[in-house]
């Protein structure tokens, strides 16, 4: 069963604060779909969740694919930041999120207000023209001004041709049958960089995620075609799913654009190479 095989944490390494994912990942993908939006576990005033800014800017805005896939390494990126291993200043924070639902919401930015949000704990991400900064998670009333002025809606990007899935790196590919705006499918992407990190962490391959880590976490976003989302689509058996596949599954609760219960993105994993390294635009401090 998921969560058998995690390895003891190190102490030196964030790895372990992905820890409480791993058992919540085969629960979630076995509730009935109405449960998946039942919030009455949890405090309105105190929803805590993982703030993303996508920069659009209005004369030359990213390629959208490019967009997606800065946003699912920004994600994860924080979550496996040196700060979030035990001791680490940012790991109270993201454990106490990690525990709970991991929510997260996409806002767009441009010109001064991209550049306002950079000074706030995160990680920035480049990948081609785009660049993504995902932030430490934080209670919705605690957000800071530079971020609750920025607007969720508008961030949709005419689509673009890709080309094939680099095949070295892991590959999000996106319900064929559900229209999701830039937004919603940067922050499905970032749920899906999470439970590959979650699962290859629960398995004791912290060596293959220590490999992406090194590489900026790429990945490639694609449209999946009917034909590969019906062959990699676990139905009922997610388990054997990632212990013959290494598909992970996103799995939405439906409080906006998708009905509850949907399943978003089908995140396959490919054993990263040394050598497979993206361009990552760090903060001043060099994280």
């Amino acid at each position: 069963m998921f969560g058998e095989d995690v390895a003891a944490a190190q102490p030196t390494r964030p790895h372990g604060v992905l820890d409480p994912l791993i058992a919540r990942y085969a629960s979630w993908l076995a509730l009935p779909e109405e449960a998946t939006a039942d919030t009455s576990d949890e405090d309105p005033e105190n929803v805590v969740l993982m703030p993303m800014v996508l920069r659009i800017e209005r004369r030359e805005p990213a390629d959208r694919t490019a967009l997606l896939e800065a946003a699912a390494a920004a994600a994860i990126a924080v979550c496996l930041d040196e700060r979030c291993k035990p001791g680490g200043e940012w790991h109270d924070a993201m454990h106490f999120w990690i525990s709970g639902r991991i929510r997260k919401v996409a806002r767009r930015a441009r010109g001064v207000h991209w550049e306002a949000v950079q000074s706030l704990p995160g990680r920035t991400v480049r990948v081609g023209n785009a660049e993504v900064r995902a932030f430490l998670p934080m209670r919705v009333a605690d957000m800071p001004k530079e971020l609750s002025r920025l607007q969720i809606s508008g961030s949709e990007l005419e689509a673009d041709e890709p080309g094939p899935p680099a095949p070295d790196v892991p590959t999000l590919w996106l319900n064929p049958d559900v229209p999701m705006s830039a937004g919603k499918s940067a922050a499905q992407v970032g749920h899906a960089t999470m439970f590959l990190a979650s699962l290859l962490h629960g398995e004791g391959l912290d060596a293959e995620l220590d490999r992406w880590s090194d590489g900026g976490f790429r990945c490639s976003v694609r449209q999946a075609d009917e034909d590969t989302w019906a062959r990699l689509h676990p139905r009922d058996d997610a388990e054997t799913a990632w212990r013959q596949r290494r598909v992970a599954v996103v799995r939405d609760a439906g409080f906006t654009e998708v009905d509850p219960g949907t399943v978003t993105v089908l995140a396959q994993w490919h054993l990263v190479g040394p050598k497979c390294l993206v361009r990552r635009q760090l903060p001043d401090d060099g994280r």
